[in-house]
């Protein structure tokens, strides 16, 4: 008999749409405040762990095609190209710039070149967080 998870799938819906919200928010303001790609990272394998674990691993990966090892060497390659591109420019390694722009939107803007090495960091976070749930569930 299969099990009617209704409920649990439902809530998930919603669960992982607040937490993917928050991931953002903690990614985005990692830069100025307590935050940032570690954490966003964590969170965001938290709300794919718990897809995971409400639909079921065959179902998830139908709808998320992604290899999470793949993701993984993406995020510490730009996490360590972000660090090298200081030593290109004369700078100590991981030296961080910032610049402004004007969007039209959101009028001035601030760039930080510590944005992408979040970015690289999340990704890596994201990778290696779900790799090992998915290696632990597989082993059964």
């Amino acid at each position: 008999m299969k099990p009617n998870n209704v409920i649990l799938q439902t809530v998930t819906q919603v669960a992982v749409f607040i937490i993917f919200t928050f991931s953002i928010y903690l990614f985005m303001s990692g830069h100025h405040q307590p935050g940032g790609g570690f954490i966003g990272g964590l969170s965001t394998a938290a709300a794919i762990v718990l897809l995971y674990l409400s639909f079921g691993i065959e179902k998830v990966r139908e709808n998320i095609r992604i290899d999470f090892k793949k993701l993984a060497a993406v995020g510490v390659f730009i996490a360590v190209a972000t660090g090298l591109a200081g030593v290109i420019f004369g700078q100590p390694f991981l030296t961080q710039t910032f610049g402004h722009v004007q969007l039209p939107i959101f009028g001035d803007t601030e760039l930080a070149s510590a944005m992408i090495f979040d970015t690289g960091v999340a990704l890596a976070v994201i990778g290696t967080a779900v790799n090992i749930i998915l290696s632990i569930c597989e082993d059964r």
